[in-house]
């Protein structure tokens, strides 16, 4: 089964899940050739090791709190927070409670 993404001019509910976060996965909301956005959700204790993203990156928190890893220091990101990151910047993250971030990814067109 293909993954369903939003549609140019579509609508995406990007606010805080509430109730619904322990049930809810990691979801890609949109992609194109230039940007992927993506619903990223942690259980409180999970830890993603570090990696890299191929374009530059912003993280923003939903709601929880999270422990972001990169540039030499321990960021804490909570509501409302958002963290920019340039291409392939090494980065992880740990939960510290149930969280929902909202990442966006810029990729830049393969030349033809």
């Amino acid at each position: 089964m293909a993954i369903s993404h939003a549609k140019s001019g579509e609508i995406i509910d990007v606010g805080p899940l509430g109730d619904e976060l322990s049930g809810t996965k990691t979801s890609a909301l949109l992609k194109s050739d230039e940007m992927e956005l993506l619903r990223l959700v942690l259980p409180a204790g999970k830890t993603i090791a570090e990696h890299k993203a191929p374009g530059e990156i912003t993280v923003h928190c939903l709601e929880g709190r999270v422990q972001f890893t990169t540039l030499g220091a321990t960021l804490e990101l909570t509501a409302g927070r958002l963290l920019h990151l340039p291409a392939g910047e090494p980065h992880a993250l740990h939960a510290v409670e149930d969280s929902s971030l909202l990442v966006t990814i810029v990729r830049r067109p393969s030349k033809t």
